[in-house]
């Protein structure tokens, strides 16, 4: 059963969606950490000031968490019992990223402490959205790969998911107590 969970996956795979979609079917809280951690004009919450906010934010028995910052994650693994990793190929993200993108920056859309997005921002900064996306192509496999053998993260089941389809399976396969369906 699932109860704390970490949603984690390439940049516009879909982690907070499904991480509120599972939040709901467990009855438990959504813990959006980009929200945490962006304060308004896109300024980083100090790190201390984050780490306290998302101690509280996980304090309960059931949560769900779309991803996973380095800067908490000694807080978090310990507490989770699963971790959800949409690893998507960057064929699949990109398209996915593209088009959010260019909707939010049409639609001047709020994400979070009154921050949106904006064609200059991700066309021409280093904190481009697009150009984090590609730097990191490939990078979080690694990285993942090598924390879920690490024996303090032994405890966390894993489920790995390679596509939107596979995700959209598995939520289907869900009960309502996060149990999976007989």
């Amino acid at each position: 059963m699932y109860q704390r969970v970490i949603v984690t996956g390439s940049i516009a795979a879909g982690k907070t969606t499904l991480a509120r979609t599972l939040a709901g079917l467990l009855g438990g809280s959504h813990v959006e950490m980009d929200c945490l951690r962006h304060a308004p004009n896109w300024v980083d919450t100090p790190d201390d000031v984050f780490r306290e906010q998302v101690s509280k934010a996980i304090s309960g028995d059931v949560w769900v968490v779309d991803s996973d910052y380095r800067a908490v994650r000694d807080i978090v693994w310990p507490r989770a019992d699963t971790l959800v990793w949409l690893d998507y190929k960057f064929r699949t993200a990109l398209p996915r990223l593209l088009k959010r993108t260019f909707r939010r920056c049409i639609t001047r859309d709020e994400l979070w402490n009154g921050n949106r997005e904006t064609f200059y921002q991700h066309l021409f900064t280093r904190e481009s959205i697009l150009l984090e996306a590609v730097r990191k192509r490939g990078r979080d496999r690694i990285v993942y790969e090598a924390l879920l053998l690490r024996p303090e993260y032994a405890h966390v089941s894993v489920v790995r998911m390679s596509s939107p389809s596979a995700t959209h399976e598995w939520l289907s396969s869900l009960s309502p107590n996060g149990r999976v369906a007989q």
